[in-house]
């Protein structure tokens, strides 16, 4: 018998939050956090994107993509789908049906812990999109299993249903909602202090005199 568990959607991420995080990117995180960030080579397939999004969790297994198929009819705007592949990394779930399905549902992104399909389509669809590369070799329809928001992997970080999602360039980043908002005001904070200081470079300042760098080199060559 196939084997399908599916639990309720997640309360959609407070506006507030999501305006936030439109302004971090994930390098700038990367710079005081470390961990929540999904695997490097996971990679975005349409570049100069940066998206943010509620956790949609999916886990399908090696050739069955039914739940995917499901999930695209579950969607709401501001969704942003991760799928948990099981360990697959020959069969691509997601080509540009379903990549036409997710946009019709204004959800605003998505990751597959694998590859992806039809690059071209989901290009053309202009639609985020995060894996780990392009398959000729597809899903079908098996009806075998699958899992609708449960806690899942993705990228060799837990994902829970409504965590926020941010990605860019960069990477994708996943943070409970509870932490988001005060990691977002720390990384505004942190980009504004960059942009002063690349203004002080420019005008000619040196940057290992504003970080400190220089000075620990010098304390260094000086106590030898």
């Amino acid at each position: 018998m196939p084997e399908y568990r599916i639990h309720d959607m997640p309360a959609p991420l407070p506006g507030a939050i999501v305006d936030k995080l439109m302004q971090v990117e994930t390098a700038t995180v990367g710079h005081f956090r470390h961990w929540g960030f999904m695997d490097r080579r996971i990679q975005g397939l349409l570049p100069g994107v940066r998206v943010v999004g509620c956790a949609v969790t999916i886990q399908v297994p090696a050739q069955d993509s039914t739940m995917v198929h499901h999930a695209m009819g579950q969607l709401r705007p501001g969704d942003f789908v991760i799928v948990d592949r099981l360990g697959d990394d020959k069969h691509a779930c997601w080509g540009g049906g379903v990549t036409k399905a997710a946009r019709a549902a204004r959800a605003v992104g998505g990751v597959v812990d694998g590859p992806c399909t039809d690059l071209a389509e989901i290009r053309e669809s202009n639609f985020p999109m995060w894996c780990r590369g392009i398959s000729p070799i597809t899903t079908r329809v098996y009806n075998l299993a699958g899992t609708l928001n449960a806690i899942v992997s993705c990228g060799g970080v837990a994902v829970r249903p409504g965590d926020a999602i941010l990605a860019d360039d960069s990477g994708v980043l996943v943070l409970p909602r509870d932490e988001a908002e005060a990691i977002a005001d720390q990384a505004i904070a942190m980009q504004e202090r960059g942009r002063k200081n690349e203004g002080r470079v420019a005008a000619g300042e040196k940057l290992g005199e504003i970080s400190g760098a220089s000075k620990l080199i010098l304390d260094a060559l000086a106590k030898r």
